[in-house]
Protein backbone atom coordinates (compact mmCIF):
# COMPACT_ATOMS: atom_id res chain seq x y z
CA UNK A 1 0.00 0.00 0.00
CA UNK A 2 2.69 2.63 0.78
CA UNK A 3 4.02 1.68 -2.68
CA UNK A 4 0.97 2.37 -4.58
CA UNK A 5 0.32 5.61 -2.25
CA UNK A 6 3.54 7.23 -3.28
CA UNK A 7 3.40 6.21 -6.70
CA UNK A 8 -0.04 8.00 -6.64
CA UNK A 9 1.33 11.11 -5.09
CA UNK A 10 4.46 11.45 -7.81
CA UNK A 11 1.78 11.09 -10.97
CA UNK A 12 -0.91 13.17 -9.07
CA UNK A 13 2.12 15.96 -8.43
CA UNK A 14 3.07 15.53 -12.21
CA UNK A 15 -0.37 16.42 -12.93
CA UNK A 16 -0.76 19.47 -10.69
CA UNK A 17 2.44 20.77 -11.77
CA UNK A 18 0.85 20.14 -15.87
CA UNK A 19 -2.12 21.93 -14.42
CA UNK A 20 -0.56 24.62 -12.90
CA UNK A 21 0.92 24.79 -16.22
CA UNK A 22 -1.84 25.47 -18.80
CA UNK A 23 -3.62 27.06 -15.77
CA UNK A 24 -1.25 29.56 -15.13
CA UNK A 25 0.54 30.35 -18.21
CA UNK A 26 -2.46 32.82 -18.55
CA UNK A 27 -0.91 35.52 -16.29
CA UNK A 28 2.37 35.70 -18.56
CA UNK A 29 0.60 35.89 -22.15
CA UNK A 30 -2.71 37.75 -21.18
CA UNK A 31 -1.27 41.58 -21.25
CA UNK A 32 1.26 40.75 -24.29
CA UNK A 33 -1.62 38.79 -27.23
CA UNK A 34 -4.34 42.13 -25.57
CA UNK A 35 -1.63 44.82 -26.76
CA UNK A 36 -0.74 42.55 -29.54
CA UNK A 37 2.47 42.64 -28.23
CA UNK A 38 3.06 38.99 -29.09
CA UNK A 39 0.98 36.27 -31.03
CA UNK A 40 -1.08 34.10 -29.18
CA UNK A 41 1.56 31.21 -30.23
CA UNK A 42 4.72 32.96 -30.27
CA UNK A 43 3.49 33.80 -26.68
CA UNK A 44 2.81 30.33 -25.61
CA UNK A 45 6.08 29.07 -26.58
CA UNK A 46 7.93 31.92 -25.25
CA UNK A 47 6.30 30.97 -21.69
CA UNK A 48 6.51 27.48 -21.78
CA UNK A 49 10.64 27.88 -22.38
CA UNK A 50 10.81 30.30 -20.04
CA UNK A 51 9.07 28.06 -17.24
CA UNK A 52 11.37 25.53 -18.25
CA UNK A 53 13.98 27.28 -17.76
CA UNK A 54 12.75 28.81 -14.53
CA UNK A 55 11.49 25.53 -12.81
CA UNK A 56 15.46 24.51 -13.76
CA UNK A 57 17.49 27.64 -12.41
CA UNK A 58 16.48 27.78 -8.72
CA UNK A 59 14.82 25.20 -5.94
CA UNK A 60 15.28 27.22 -3.03
CA UNK A 61 11.38 27.98 -2.08
CA UNK A 62 11.35 23.73 -2.33
CA UNK A 63 13.57 23.63 0.70
CA UNK A 64 11.67 26.14 2.29
CA UNK A 65 8.45 23.43 2.19
CA UNK A 66 10.20 20.65 2.90
CA UNK A 67 12.75 22.41 5.89
CA UNK A 68 10.62 23.56 9.13
CA UNK A 69 7.84 25.15 7.43
CA UNK A 70 6.26 21.69 6.87
CA UNK A 71 6.90 18.05 8.67
CA UNK A 72 4.66 15.24 7.44
CA UNK A 73 4.28 12.03 9.75
CA UNK A 74 6.31 9.02 8.02
CA UNK A 75 4.22 6.26 6.09
CA UNK A 76 0.87 5.44 5.03
CA UNK A 77 -0.85 8.92 7.25
CA UNK A 78 1.45 11.63 5.24
CA UNK A 79 1.18 10.41 2.40
CA UNK A 80 -2.47 10.20 2.00
CA UNK A 81 -2.70 13.43 3.80
CA UNK A 82 -0.34 13.97 0.25
CA UNK A 83 -2.33 12.79 -2.33
CA UNK A 84 -5.90 14.08 -0.56
CA UNK A 85 -4.10 17.06 -0.92
CA UNK A 86 -2.75 17.11 -4.33
CA UNK A 87 -6.32 15.79 -5.63
CA UNK A 88 -8.43 18.35 -4.22
CA UNK A 89 -5.55 21.50 -5.59
CA UNK A 90 -5.99 19.88 -8.46
CA UNK A 91 -9.98 19.67 -8.49
CA UNK A 92 -9.66 23.53 -7.62
CA UNK A 93 -7.60 24.32 -10.66
CA UNK A 94 -9.50 22.74 -13.18
CA UNK A 95 -12.90 24.13 -11.88
CA UNK A 96 -11.48 27.36 -11.99
CA UNK A 97 -10.06 27.27 -14.94
CA UNK A 98 -13.11 25.63 -16.30
CA UNK A 99 -14.56 29.11 -14.61
CA UNK A 100 -12.11 31.54 -16.24
CA UNK A 101 -11.71 32.48 -12.90
CA UNK A 102 -7.81 33.18 -12.32
CA UNK A 103 -6.80 31.33 -8.44
CA UNK A 104 -3.52 30.60 -6.86
CA UNK A 105 -2.47 27.26 -7.29
CA UNK A 106 -0.08 27.61 -3.99
CA UNK A 107 -2.82 29.07 -1.67
CA UNK A 108 -5.17 25.68 -3.23
CA UNK A 109 -2.57 23.04 -2.30
CA UNK A 110 -1.65 24.44 1.28
CA UNK A 111 -5.23 24.81 2.17
CA UNK A 112 -5.34 20.79 0.72
CA UNK A 113 -2.84 20.09 3.09
CA UNK A 114 -4.27 22.08 6.18
CA UNK A 115 -7.48 20.46 5.35
CA UNK A 116 -5.92 17.07 5.01
CA UNK A 117 -4.03 17.42 7.74
CA UNK A 118 -6.66 18.54 10.45
CA UNK A 119 -8.33 14.90 9.34
CA UNK A 120 -5.55 13.02 10.45
CA UNK A 121 -5.72 14.56 13.83
CA UNK A 122 -9.13 14.26 14.08
CA UNK A 123 -8.85 10.81 13.36
CA UNK A 124 -6.68 10.81 16.23
CA UNK A 125 -3.42 9.94 13.55
CA UNK A 126 -0.34 12.33 13.71
CA UNK A 127 -0.96 15.40 11.66
CA UNK A 128 1.21 17.94 9.63
CA UNK A 129 4.19 19.31 12.32
CA UNK A 130 6.44 22.28 11.81
CA UNK A 131 7.44 25.82 13.07
CA UNK A 132 4.01 28.18 13.27
CA UNK A 133 5.89 31.14 13.35
CA UNK A 134 7.85 30.43 9.75
CA UNK A 135 4.82 29.26 8.04
CA UNK A 136 3.11 32.49 8.95
CA UNK A 137 5.72 34.79 8.16
CA UNK A 138 7.24 32.96 5.49
CA UNK A 139 4.60 31.36 3.54
CA UNK A 140 1.36 32.93 4.42
CA UNK A 141 2.07 36.47 5.29
CA UNK A 142 3.85 36.84 1.80
CA UNK A 143 1.08 34.96 -0.21
CA UNK A 144 -1.72 37.55 1.67
CA UNK A 145 0.22 40.81 1.14
CA UNK A 146 1.50 40.15 -2.19
CA UNK A 147 -1.80 41.41 -4.29
CA UNK A 148 -2.08 44.35 -2.40
CA UNK A 149 2.16 45.19 -3.03
CA UNK A 150 1.61 44.46 -6.90
CA UNK A 151 -1.59 46.58 -7.09
CA UNK A 152 -0.23 49.85 -5.42
CA UNK A 153 3.56 49.27 -7.13
CA UNK A 154 1.64 49.10 -10.28
CA UNK A 155 -0.80 51.93 -9.80
CA UNK A 156 2.21 53.88 -8.97
CA UNK A 157 5.20 52.96 -11.66
CA UNK A 158 2.84 54.16 -14.22
CA UNK A 159 3.14 57.65 -13.16
CA UNK A 160 7.11 58.48 -14.03
CA UNK A 161 6.74 56.21 -16.97
CA UNK A 162 4.08 57.69 -18.61
CA UNK A 163 5.90 61.22 -17.44
CA UNK A 164 9.53 60.37 -18.81
CA UNK A 165 7.80 58.93 -22.65
CA UNK A 166 5.10 62.80 -22.62
CA UNK A 167 7.05 64.23 -25.34
CA UNK A 168 7.02 60.95 -27.63
CA UNK A 169 4.40 60.39 -30.08
CA UNK A 170 1.67 57.18 -29.24
CA UNK A 171 2.67 55.41 -31.83
CA UNK A 172 6.30 55.11 -31.13
CA UNK A 173 5.45 55.00 -27.21
CA UNK A 174 3.29 52.22 -28.30
CA UNK A 175 5.41 49.98 -30.24
CA UNK A 176 8.12 50.57 -27.55
CA UNK A 177 6.37 49.46 -24.70
CA UNK A 178 4.93 46.32 -27.18
CA UNK A 179 8.47 45.86 -27.40
CA UNK A 180 8.80 45.51 -23.80
CA UNK A 181 6.20 43.63 -23.23
CA UNK A 182 7.91 40.86 -25.33
CA UNK A 183 10.52 40.75 -23.06
CA UNK A 184 8.69 40.56 -19.85
CA UNK A 185 6.67 37.95 -21.07
CA UNK A 186 9.90 35.69 -20.85
CA UNK A 187 10.61 37.36 -17.69
CA UNK A 188 7.42 36.54 -15.88
CA UNK A 189 7.50 32.99 -17.28
CA UNK A 190 10.93 32.83 -15.82
CA UNK A 191 9.65 33.82 -12.41
CA UNK A 192 6.78 31.96 -12.81
CA UNK A 193 8.62 29.15 -13.15
CA UNK A 194 11.26 29.87 -10.21
CA UNK A 195 8.17 30.11 -7.68
CA UNK A 196 5.54 27.68 -8.64
CA UNK A 197 7.36 24.66 -10.33
CA UNK A 198 8.71 24.14 -6.83
CA UNK A 199 5.63 23.64 -5.56
CA UNK A 200 5.63 19.99 -7.40
CA UNK A 201 9.00 19.29 -6.12
CA UNK A 202 8.35 20.21 -2.42
CA UNK A 203 5.35 17.65 -2.61
CA UNK A 204 7.42 14.99 -4.33
CA UNK A 205 10.38 15.35 -1.44
CA UNK A 206 8.00 15.19 1.44
CA UNK A 207 5.80 12.16 -0.50
CA UNK A 208 9.81 10.74 -0.87
CA UNK A 209 10.71 11.21 2.65
CA UNK A 210 7.27 10.14 4.07
CA UNK A 211 8.12 6.73 2.43
CA UNK A 212 11.26 6.45 4.27
CA UNK A 213 13.46 6.72 0.89
CA UNK A 214 14.87 9.83 1.10
CA UNK A 215 16.62 12.01 4.07
CA UNK A 216 17.50 14.66 3.30
CA UNK A 217 15.42 18.45 2.39
CA UNK A 218 17.23 19.02 -0.65
CA UNK A 219 15.57 18.82 -4.38
CA UNK A 220 17.16 16.04 -5.75
CA UNK A 221 17.94 16.25 -9.84
CA UNK A 222 15.25 14.00 -11.52
CA UNK A 223 12.52 15.52 -9.32
CA UNK A 224 13.77 18.90 -10.15
CA UNK A 225 13.51 17.69 -14.10
CA UNK A 226 10.55 16.31 -13.38
CA UNK A 227 8.34 19.18 -12.37
CA UNK A 228 9.97 21.15 -14.78
CA UNK A 229 9.01 19.57 -17.99
CA UNK A 230 5.54 19.33 -16.78
CA UNK A 231 5.02 22.69 -15.89
CA UNK A 232 6.64 23.10 -19.26
CA UNK A 233 4.11 21.16 -21.09
CA UNK A 234 0.80 22.09 -19.43
CA UNK A 235 2.14 25.56 -20.69
CA UNK A 236 1.65 24.92 -24.03
CA UNK A 237 -1.57 24.43 -23.90
CA UNK A 238 -2.42 28.12 -23.46
CA UNK A 239 -5.29 28.11 -20.43
CA UNK A 240 -7.26 30.44 -23.24
CA UNK A 241 -10.11 30.96 -20.72
CA UNK A 242 -8.52 32.74 -17.87
CA UNK A 243 -6.21 34.64 -20.91
CA UNK A 244 -9.77 35.85 -21.52
CA UNK A 245 -10.89 36.87 -18.48
CA UNK A 246 -6.98 38.69 -17.82
CA UNK A 247 -7.11 40.38 -20.95
CA UNK A 248 -10.50 41.95 -21.65
CA UNK A 249 -12.47 41.28 -19.03
CA UNK A 250 -10.92 43.48 -15.87
CA UNK A 251 -9.51 46.75 -16.90
CA UNK A 252 -8.76 48.18 -20.07
CA UNK A 253 -5.27 48.07 -20.79
CA UNK A 254 -2.86 49.49 -23.20
CA UNK A 255 0.95 48.95 -24.08
CA UNK A 256 2.14 51.05 -21.42
CA UNK A 257 0.18 49.99 -18.50
CA UNK A 258 0.51 46.01 -20.08
CA UNK A 259 4.28 46.59 -19.59
CA UNK A 260 3.63 48.01 -16.10
CA UNK A 261 1.66 45.33 -15.01
CA UNK A 262 4.31 42.69 -16.57
CA UNK A 263 7.56 44.46 -14.83
CA UNK A 264 6.32 44.63 -11.21
CA UNK A 265 4.97 41.73 -11.24
CA UNK A 266 8.10 40.20 -12.99
CA UNK A 267 10.42 41.47 -10.02
CA UNK A 268 8.21 40.84 -7.23
CA UNK A 269 8.51 37.15 -8.61
CA UNK A 270 12.27 37.22 -8.81
CA UNK A 271 12.81 39.27 -5.67
CA UNK A 272 10.47 36.74 -3.72
CA UNK A 273 12.21 33.35 -5.37
CA UNK A 274 16.01 34.46 -5.68
CA UNK A 275 16.50 37.01 -2.67
CA UNK A 276 14.06 36.50 -0.03
CA UNK A 277 13.21 32.84 -0.61
CA UNK A 278 9.47 33.51 -0.07
CA UNK A 279 7.16 32.04 -2.10
CA UNK A 280 4.69 34.14 -3.98
CA UNK A 281 1.43 33.85 -6.37
CA UNK A 282 2.21 34.61 -9.66
CA UNK A 283 -1.87 34.65 -10.04
CA UNK A 284 -2.69 37.12 -7.48
CA UNK A 285 0.66 38.85 -8.48
CA UNK A 286 -0.44 39.49 -12.15
CA UNK A 287 -4.02 39.61 -11.71
CA UNK A 288 -3.73 42.82 -8.76
CA UNK A 289 -0.69 44.06 -11.13
CA UNK A 290 -3.17 43.92 -14.04
CA UNK A 291 -6.08 46.04 -11.97
CA UNK A 292 -3.82 48.79 -10.32
CA UNK A 293 -1.83 49.40 -13.88
CA UNK A 294 -5.35 50.06 -15.75
CA UNK A 295 -7.09 51.70 -12.60
CA UNK A 296 -4.62 54.44 -12.85
CA UNK A 297 -6.29 55.57 -15.93
CA UNK A 298 -9.74 55.97 -13.78
CA UNK A 299 -11.25 54.14 -11.31
CA UNK A 300 -14.23 53.67 -13.94
CA UNK A 301 -12.43 51.26 -16.31
CA UNK A 302 -12.24 48.80 -13.57
CA UNK A 303 -15.08 46.62 -14.08
CA UNK A 304 -15.95 45.71 -10.59
CA UNK A 305 -18.36 42.80 -10.92
CA UNK A 306 -15.55 40.90 -12.25
CA UNK A 307 -13.10 41.82 -9.90
CA UNK A 308 -15.77 40.64 -7.24
CA UNK A 309 -16.35 37.46 -8.67
CA UNK A 310 -12.55 37.62 -9.13
CA UNK A 311 -11.57 38.11 -5.18
CA UNK A 312 -14.55 35.78 -3.85
CA UNK A 313 -12.63 32.81 -5.60
CA UNK A 314 -9.26 33.96 -3.72
CA UNK A 315 -11.52 34.34 -0.34
CA UNK A 316 -12.29 30.41 -0.96
CA UNK A 317 -9.60 29.03 -2.85
CA UNK A 318 -8.17 27.87 0.68
CA UNK A 319 -10.89 27.18 2.58
CA UNK A 320 -12.76 24.96 -0.39
CA UNK A 321 -9.59 22.74 -0.73
CA UNK A 322 -9.09 22.40 2.40
CA UNK A 323 -12.82 20.91 3.14
CA UNK A 324 -12.42 18.95 -0.10
CA UNK A 325 -8.95 17.25 1.17
CA UNK A 326 -10.19 16.72 4.21
CA UNK A 327 -13.53 14.77 2.78
CA UNK A 328 -10.76 13.14 0.47
CA UNK A 329 -8.70 12.35 3.46
CA UNK A 330 -11.73 10.18 5.75
CA UNK A 331 -12.89 8.49 2.51
CA UNK A 332 -9.29 7.27 2.31
CA UNK A 333 -8.51 6.75 5.90
CA UNK A 334 -10.04 3.19 5.79
CA UNK A 335 -7.31 1.99 3.64
CA UNK A 336 -4.68 4.19 5.28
Amino acid sequence: MEVFLLGAVVFLAGGFAFINGFHDVSNSIATSIRTRALTPTVAVLLAALFNLVGALMSASVATLFTGDSISLPTGQSGLGILLAALLAACAWGIFTWYRGKPSSSTHALIGGLIGAGGAAAVLGGESIAGSGRVFLLEIGLPLLLSPLIAYLLAYVVVFPATWLLRHNSPRKVNNGNRMAQAVLTAAFALGHGLQDGQRTMAVIVLALVGAGLYSGSDIPLWVQVFAAVLLAGGSLLGGWRITHTLSNRLVRIDPLRGMAAQGVSAVMLFVGALSLNMPLSSTHTMTSAIVGAGANQRYATVRGRVVRSVLLVWITTAPATALLAAILFLAMSPLL
